[in-house]
């Protein structure tokens, strides 16, 4: 994926956005039926209709219509708006993961001095 000249915070790819009318006005589209639902969630609410069981569902279903044209909405968004961009990070190693120094990849040598052992486990930050 990355590139051999490449180093980490690089951008790898970038690819401007699209910025299509049609996905512009399908957004305003569905931000005024987004409006819409959320007055009719908000009208449902202040006069009553979650006070009965059919009620309730029909708020439970406006509401779950207001998130999912809500997602749409962020999804055009993301698509058409954002651009695409590539970033080189810095993969860790394996041993890195585990708290281990690069001295100590290919493993310690067993028993040693008792002292810097009790040092080490005292403070584990101890230098040698």
């Amino acid at each position: 994926m990355s590139s051999s000249g490449s180093t980490y915070g690089d951008i790898n790819r970038y690819e401007p956005a699209r910025e299509s009318t049609a996905a512009a006005i399908a957004i305003v589209i569905l931000t005024v039926i987004e409006v819409l639902f959320v007055f009719m969630f908000t009208y449902g609410l202040v006069s009553g209709w979650g006070v009965t069981p059919d009620g309730n569902m029909f708020l439970g279903g406006i509401l779950a219509v207001v998130f999912i044209d809500l997602a749409f909405i962020l999804a055009l968004y993301r698509k058409e708006f954002l651009p695409d961009v590539v970033i080189v990070k810095k993969r860790r190693r394996k041993w890195e993961d585990l708290y281990i120094r690069e001295d100590q990849v290919e493993g310690t040598e067993m028993g040693g001095d008792a002292w810097e052992q009790v040092k080490r486990a005292v403070y584990p930050y101890y230098k040698r």
